[in-house]
């Protein structure tokens, strides 16, 4: 298994392995057919989350309200604070 690095360290200083041990560590789900993207299922919302080349996409989907939202975050950004921001929902 990959140690991550400490959550103040920015996710460019991650390789691709410890940046999926993350987001499978959070319970997110690879997409088969797109395998830079990752699922997210929560009773109220939903997340899909890219690996872009220069960011993170994520568009949100909220269940209650039937609106959608999406956010980027750049690799520049301390892993804590992306986590923050992404696992809070839309």
């Amino acid at each position: 298994m990959n140690t991550l690095p400490n959550p103040q360290t920015p996710l460019y200083n991650h390789g691709l392995p410890q940046i999926e041990a993350w987001l499978q560590q959070k319970g997110c789900v690879r997409d088969e057919t797109d395998i830079h993207c990752w699922e997210l299922e929560y009773p109220q919302w939903s997340a899909r989350i890219c690996l872009d080349i220069e960011e993170l996409q994520v568009v949100y989907h909220d269940r209650l309200e039937g609106s959608v939202t999406q956010r980027s975050f750049k690799y520049s950004c301390p892993r804590a604070e992306v986590e923050e921001a992404i696992f809070a929902g839309p």
